[in-house]
């Protein structure tokens, strides 16, 4: 039997082959295309601009890692390579609006791309999502799924403290009519889950606690049974965390877009 598809994404070249123009581009980055755990995001996102009339489209092939890894890492090469293949993809199609749900892809195409010739619009897509529901076109009917349920949410280095983005997350939980309980670490005196930097590719150093445990008991004591992230990386470290203190069994951790989606 043919497993029917609840969603569609549509490719800038299917798109542009037929003379139409999206709202936006969705930006998937390397997590949300190939690591099974974010893939799932990419489909709620997916879902709620299908389900709500937004005319977007994907790279899809044509789109290349952004860069942000190798460059953290020290190697500038690799970085300007990869992108000047993506200004020349997204110039190719008069790309003026782009929203992604990678902060670190949000960081380096809103302020990295502009000095070599990538101007754009960037929005990561909590900012996004909410600006949907302030313009009335997502309705979450009596707070969904999530009423009344403590969630804490985890700040990603690259949207607080490098871009200054804080209220639109918090917003977004909100709405769901959930009791959003804040870590004492948070906002700007937030905790990095340890994967920034080019940190997620690289063993650990030395030293007596890894920082996603760190971090992981910042969110367990605060008695929420359901951890809010915004960012790929942060969604490994925070997993991997509950994982080690084996607590998967009770305490989840969502993506803001799955959130969002399960309360539509």
């Amino acid at each position: 039997m043919k497993e029917t598809i609840e969603y569609k994404v549509p490719t800038m070249a299917e798109m542009a082959a037929n003379g139409q123009e999206p709202e936006v581009l969705f930006w998937v980055g390397c997590a949300g295309s190939f690591d099974d755990r974010y893939k799932k995001v990419t489909i709620s996102f997916v879902k709620i601009l299908n389900k709500i009339g937004v005319k977007f489209a994907v790279l899809g092939t044509e789109e290349a890692c952004t860069g942000d890894p190798a460059r953290r890492a020290g190697n500038e090469f690799t970085f300007q390579m990869l992108a000047q293949q993506n200004i020349q993809v997204l110039n190719g199609y008069s790309v003026k609006k782009i929203v992604t749900a990678c902060p670190h892809c949000f960081n380096t195409l809103k302020n990295e791309y502009p000095e070599l010739g990538g101007n754009y619009e960037v929005i990561h897509h909590s900012t996004y999502l909410q600006q949907l529901i302030n313009e009335g076109r997502i309705k979450i009917e009596g707070g969904g799924s999530f009423k009344g349920q403590k969630i804490t949410y985890h700040d990603s280095c690259y949207l607080g403290r490098a871009n200054d983005i804080y209220e639109a997350p918090r917003q977004l939980l909100e709405n769901l009519d959930a009791e959003l309980v804040e870590m004492k670490r948070c906002k700007t005196n937030g905790l990095c889950c340890g994967a920034g930097g080019g940190q997620m590719f690289k063993d650990a150093e030395k030293g007596t606690k890894e920082v996603n445990i760190e971090r992981i008991e910042d969110a367990l004591a605060t008695g929420a049974k359901t951890i809010a992230v915004a960012c790929p990386f942060c969604m490994v470290m925070m997993s991997d965390g509950i994982k080690n203190k084996e607590r998967e069994h009770d305490v989840k951790v969502y993506d803001l877009a799955e959130l969002l989606e399960q309360a539509m």
